[in-house]
């Protein structure tokens, strides 16, 4: 069983291995396409360089004001490192690199037969537009310039497949007059006279290009835990990549400051509006004092009563600052709470004591607002998380406000207690020195909020003059080494794979999914029948294919066949049984070929036709058919000699036609008659073969099968289905026809018999 087994897959993979053999020019064909295919793609497709660059994201100085630093780590780090990616990678920043680089214009130069490179920052040709167009313009509009020897120049502009403008043999600077605007295309300083330029130029808005740019630059963090930014971008022109990065960092940057720049001057607006109030009552009590010492002639007060009068204005000044802090958070507390503040910066973060720290975090998220709605489009997902971050976050904010001024109202009867403990000290001392040292503890307080705020605004300017870049740039845009993609004969070797492919993978579904057979040895699989031999293509012409002294393959098969049969056969056995599954498998052809076979052994034979519902025998072999077997059998009394007519050419060769249709053909082939008649034949000849009917059509033949010896079951290659197939699979597992085997029709065995000598005939017959 093994070996058998062995043997069946040895066969398949030889079959396989013919079947793609007989099939060479299809791999040559694909092998050839794939590599005219290979060799356009390296043409098109030139190497492309990686450019990276490295940023840090620094954290937000939130510290130097906030009197409570730790509320940060209550609410998170200030430098949300993910919302920086998208901000770097924005819409906003993408589109100001297209404006300052220009690269909302795309040149390529023809280098060589399918070949350009993209020429930048210098190209020959250009095409000017007004800031207008570019600013607006929502389609590619397709620039092809060529410009001969002369100067003059070939030009057509497209949108997708439609031209709009074209001019031929244009002088240039040349005009183009289109539906989206006026274009002026000229030649540039790296033109150089008399030289051929053939240059294709996209000309693309700034926001298009902004979009391109938001696909083709990749920015994402270097670890989960980093502040690392990590920017690179594929581009056949390195030098292209690294300005566009350096660019974008740039742009992030200055971005970043003049957000700072922008919280940083609202800070100092408030303060100095807080100044000049101050400043008017620190004046005016610098005022009160001197007017009351001139009116009452005081040129100094008692130690005592002055320290008393000390600890009363540091109390009074405490008092004022809780006041100025309470103030202060109810300000901010009620800025919060109008609707029309929702997303606005909080004045004041860095003076609010205990509620610093989270108003700070808050401004932070605000400033990171601003950018991104100016960079977002439409309903943008991380504008709308931050929404709602900021949403969570003011309700938290607004507790904390209101927490920080419950304290702070707190504070302020603390320090009124104070400064209630100290005036009672002063009821020792005289009126008129209790006044006048009242006077000098406001003006001491009004002094030290004075400073207080002078020495925030000095803080808030030094931050705006010395401000940080967000972005620390680690690795300035640098191009890897080496180009990536695959070399020519990586690509080369690929598509000779694919060449290679292609067929095989076609020719094992055509053979996995075609329903008929086509050679012998995947007929064996499929049946337990004997195979008695098979028969090749034939394309003589000659009927009979086989003749005397003939030496071809299709004579050798033939022979094949008599040799074979001639094992089966018992020595009495003389009736030979020639059918098929249905019409066109070339029984009639392997009958009248197999008979002339028999004959030129010097045997004496018979072929009859015994189709008598479809006689084509006679019609194939240009005989009349108006009598035969079936005038026999309507009337046995018929002379047999009548009815039989030697075959010429062939000795020993007679032929019985089938005769004129009879109107009751499976009554007469029923009929004693029929063994009447064989059994007379078989007295004077040595072999009979009858063309019989196709058993998948009519029953005929096996009426016929209780005279036969043998029956010949003729199939054809690429013509006999499966579903045929399984027919007489069963018709041979029931017995329902004596001693039969497979003759197979219409193979390709040329190579395999004649041994390359005599001609070589190359017809099938479906006969």
């Amino acid at each position: 069983m093994a070996h058998k087994q062995n043997k069946s897959e040895f066969i398949d993979i030889q079959a396989l291995f013919r079947n793609y053999l007989r099939h060479w020019w299809w791999f040559a064909i694909s092998v050839g396409i794939c590599g005219i295919c290979a060799y356009v793609y390296v043409k098109t497709h030139p190497k492309e360089y990686v450019v990276r660059a490295n940023v840090l994201v620094s954290e937000d100085d939130t510290g130097s004001f906030t009197a409570m630093s730790g509320m940060s780590d209550l609410f998170g780090s200030s430098a949300n490192v993910e919302d920086e990616v998208f901000i770097i990678n924005s819409h906003s920043v993408l589109r100001d690199v297209s404006r300052k680089l220009g690269i909302n214009k795309i040149h390529m130069v023809k280098t060589g037969f399918l070949s350009s490179k993209l020429a930048y920052p210098k190209f020959p040709v250009d095409v000017y537009a007004a800031p207008a167009i570019t600013d607006t313009l929502m389609s590619s509009i397709e620039f092809k310039v060529d410009v001969a020897k002369n100067g003059t120049a070939d030009i057509e502009a497209k949108v997708g497949r439609n031209t709009i403008a074209e001019m031929d043999d244009a002088k240039l600077p040349a005009m183009l007059e289109t539906s989206y605007g006026r274009f002026v295309v000229n030649t540039t300083d790296s033109y150089k006279k008399g030289e051929e330029v053939e240059s294709t130029i996209w000309l693309n808005g700034h926001d298009a290009t902004a979009e391109d740019l938001a696909v083709s630059v990749k920015s994402d963090k270097a670890s989960r835990k980093s502040n690392m930014i990590e920017l690179y971008i594929q581009s056949p022109n390195s030098l292209y990549g690294v300005d566009v990065l350096n660019n974008i960092v740039a742009n992030y940057n200055e971005r970043a400051i003049n957000d700072k720049n922008q919280q940083g001057e609202k800070t100092k607006a408030f303060i100095d509006e807080r100044l000049a109030l101050i400043s008017g009552d620190l004046s005016e009590a610098e005022s009160n004092i001197q007017r009351y010492k001139q009116d009452r002639g005081i040129v100094d007060v008692g130690a005592e009563a002055s320290y008393n009068m000390n600890v009363r204005g540091a109390a009074e000044s405490a008092l004022v600052q809780a006041r100025t802090n309470s103030e202060l958070v109810k300000m901010a507390r009620d800025f919060l709470r109008q609707p029309e503040n929702a997303y606005e910066l909080i004045p004041g973060a860095n003076d609010m004591g205990a509620a610093s720290g989270a108003v700070s975090t808050y401004n932070s998220l605000i400033m990171r607002r601003m950018e991104l709605s100016a960079n977002a489009r439409g309903n943008n997902k991380v504008l709308k998380a931050l929404d709602k971050q900021i949403d969570a976050m003011r309700a938290t904010i607004n507790s904390t406000l209101d927490r920080a001024y419950e304290t702070s109202l707190v504070a302020v009867r603390d320090a009124q207690a104070e400064a209630n403990k100290a005036r009672g000290k002063l009821g020792n001392v005289p009126a008129q020195e209790r006044e006048f040292l009242g006077l000098q503890r406001q003006q001491a307080v009004k002094q030290q909020l004075y400073l207080f705020l002078l020495q925030r605004r000095e803080e808030t300017s030094m931050l705006l003059a010395n401000a940080i870049p967000k972005g620390r740039i680690v690795d300035e845009a640098y191009t890897l080494k080496e180009p990536v993609g695959m070399g020519k004969f990586q690509v080369l070797a690929i598509a000779i794979l694919i060449g290679l492919f292609i067929p095989i993978f076609l020719l094992y579904m055509q053979r996995f999914l075609r329903t008929k057979f086509e050679d012998v040895d995947e007929l064996k699989k499929l049946t337990d029948v004997p195979v008695l031999g098979e028969v090749c293509v034939d394309k003589s012409g000659e009927c009979p294919a086989v003749r005397p002294n003939d030496t071809s393959s299709t004579s050798e098969l033939f022979r094949a066949l008599r040799t074979r049969l001639g094992f089966m056969l018992k020595p009495e056995d003389k009736v030979i049984v020639v059918t098929s599954t249905r019409s066109g498998e070339g029984k009639s052809y392997v009958s009248l070929n197999f008979a002339v076979t028999m004959a030129l052994l010097g045997k004496k034979v018979l072929l009859i036709g015994g189709d008598i519902r479809n006689p084509s025998l006679a019609d194939y072999l240009g005989l009349p058919n108006r009598a035969g077997l079936t005038t026999f059998l309507a009337n046995p009394q018929t002379p047999l000699n009548t009815l039989i007519t030697p075959f010429n050419g062939v000795p020993n060769l007679s032929v019985m036609v089938a005769g004129p249709i009879p109107p009751n053909p499976a009554e007469l082939l029923a009929s004693h008659a029929v063994e009447d008649l064989f059994e007379r034949l078989r007295q004077e000849y040595d072999f009979i073969i009858v063309d019989s009917a196709p058993v998948g059509m009519v029953s005929d033949t096996f009426n016929l099968d209780r005279i036969a010896d043998a029956t010949m079951y003729v199939c054809r290659a690429n013509y006999t289905t499966r579903t045929d197939v399984r027919f007489f699979n069963d018709v041979y597992d029931d017995k329902r026809l004596t001693n039969m085997s497979l003759v197979i029709n219409g193979t390709h065995s040329v190579g395999r018999y004649g041994y390359g000598y005599g001609g070589t005939h190359t017809h099938t017959s479906t006969k």
